[in-house]
């Protein structure tokens, strides 16, 4: 069920007037705002402002919040873009996300036993990733590291449903690309000829299933 649960729902019509119910949304979503933030800016600091500028708006405007299907959580990480999206044309800012603080565990948390050659493969998919737009490394950040349904990331991203699956599948394929131009030009030790890409994906959306 991609909706609000019943305890979200009950929660987001307390807070509206209740500020002890506010607080309960704010620490419940603090953490995975202030991350996307941080992946958008690269900044700790301006991550923080943005953070809290985040959720002042949405204390003033939740009054006038209907829920439209989707979890309440896509409503602040749409607020969020709005705010990474006006500090990135304030700053003059490239808008690409700082991928190299993407970790393992964040695309793999699943994998501890991962092997040299592996995580050399998963180098060299961060290195293909950052020559992605600042939109389409937006939609891996929250499909993969924010592990977002599409309907949300719809949301977020201001598209349709349908919309975000094309968007991911061209992305995947744009991704195979680069991989391909930046393993021929690696030595072949380095990736032992057999970069495996989509198994990277996959492994890491098979428990995920239920978001698309």
């Amino acid at each position: 069920m991609l909706g609000p649960t019943k305890d979200e729902a009950e929660l987001v019509a307390r807070a509206k007037t209740d500020p002890v119910a506010f607080g309960a949304l704010y620490e419940r979503y603090i953490k995975p705002i202030y991350n996307y933030i941080y992946y958008r800016t690269g900044n700790a600091q301006d991550a923080e402002d943005l953070t809290a500028q985040v959720f002042q708006r949405a204390r003033q405007h939740l009054p006038n919040y209907t829920e439209r299907g989707v979890p309440f959580s896509a409503w602040l990480y749409r607020i969020a873009h709005n705010a990474v999206a006006n500090w990135h044309r304030d700053e003059g800012r490239r808008q690409a996300l700082p991928l190299d603080s993407v970790t393992v565990s964040d695309l793999q948390a699943e994998a501890p036993e991962e092997t040299v050659e592996e995580r050399r493969e998963r180098e060299l998919l961060l290195r293909a990733l950052r020559r992605l737009s600042g939109e389409r490394q937006q939609l891996i950040i929250l499909k993969f590291v924010e592990q977002r349904s599409n309907a949300e990331i719809g949301v977020i991203m201001n598209r349709s449903e349908g919309a975000i699956k094309s968007l991911y599948h061209r992305t995947l394929l744009t991704l195979r690309d680069e991989l391909t131009r930046l393993e021929s030009s690696v030595a072949p030790a380095e990736t032992n000829g057999k970069l495996s890409f989509l198994n990277l994906f996959t492994r890491k959306s098979k428990g995920n299933s239920h978001h698309d």
